[in-house]
């Protein structure tokens, strides 16, 4: 395992990772994947793979355009992370929606070779209610 899979290089990975999100940047997310990189959402039951993965971001963004992630906790070792968050979006009823997850990565050559998320925003908090 070299150097860019060390604990401490994929923590500050994925610490870049998390602000391109926030930045709903399509393009440097995409750049922090290998090729063939698998995006599965658990919860949601969607999967996408290689080519497929931006413009499935893509439509994340659009459907939740001030979308934006808050890290709760880092777990970082040799060639894996996992990231505890919480999601904040405003519904298209008007509504704000907050809902915790986790994603886990596995890295190879400092790259996320897949990120499986698990989430629940099937039962999202709805904020000032």
């Amino acid at each position: 395992m070299g150097e860019r899979d060390s604990a401490a290089a994929l923590e500050a990975t994925i610490e870049r990772y998390n602000d391109a999100w926030n930045a709903h940047d399509v393009d440097a997310i995409v750049r922090f994947h290998a090729s063939g990189m698998v995006f599965e959402n658990h919860t949601a039951g969607e999967r996408v793979e290689g080519d497929e993965v931006g413009p499935h971001i893509a439509e994340i963004f659009r459907n939740w355009p001030d979308l934006a992630f808050r890290g709760r906790r880092l777990y970082a070792r040799d060639g894996l992370v996992v990231s505890e968050w919480t999601a904040t979006a405003t519904a298209s009823d008007g509504r704000r929606l907050e809902w915790d997850g986790i994603d886990v990565f596995p890295c190879e050559d400092g790259l996320i070779l897949r990120k499986d998320v698990y989430s629940t925003s099937h039962r999202p908090r709805v904020l000032g209610a």
